[in-house]
């Protein structure tokens, strides 16, 4: 083919055109890919999404057995001592009325009064023992399910 028949084929001054046709660029088949993409990565969200849930929701039933657990200890420690101080103050009132004279029901009452806060004070600290055991059965399920998921994350 003569030069200025190739000018003519491919345009002018001798340089070719670039082909601008479109059915050489295949637009539903890059849509479809991104589509496709776009649903594999949304599954992949929804994936991890409910496996967050469900550890959640296994953090959550942790902490509310844990807590159920420490709930009932402090209340039948509350019981126990209750119980307990009932029988001390009987026992008070019954030595009181077989006491024989005033001085006998001063050294009684100090007595009792000793004790009293003797006792009062060992049982704050059972209960104080139970109140942090409490929290700390609340907050460690949870904490270890955060640690999870930070960890995931890295």
């Amino acid at each position: 083919m003569s030069e200025s028949k190739k000018a003519e084929v491919n345009g002018t001054n001798g340089f070719a055109m670039p082909p601008f046709g479109l059915a050489k660029f295949a637009l539903p088949g890059v849509l479809g890919q991104f589509s496709e993409q776009g649903v594999a990565h949304a599954r992949e969200g929804c994936a991890k999404i409910k496996a967050a849930s469900e550890d959640m929701a296994g953090a959550l039933c942790e902490t509310y057995s844990g807590n159920a657990r420490s709930v009932t200890d402090y209340g039948l420690k509350v019981i126990e001592i209750s119980n307990l101080n009932t029988a001390s103050a009987i026992d008070f009132f019954v030595q009181l009325l077989g006491s024989k004279s005033a001085a006998d029901v001063v050294t009684l009452s100090a007595e009792q009064a000793r004790k009293t806060f003797d006792t009062a004070s060992a049982q704050s600290k059972d209960l104080w023992d139970l109140t942090q055991k409490l929290a700390t059965a609340t907050g460690e399920p949870l904490k270890k399910h955060v640690a999870k998921v930070l960890h995931q994350g890295n």
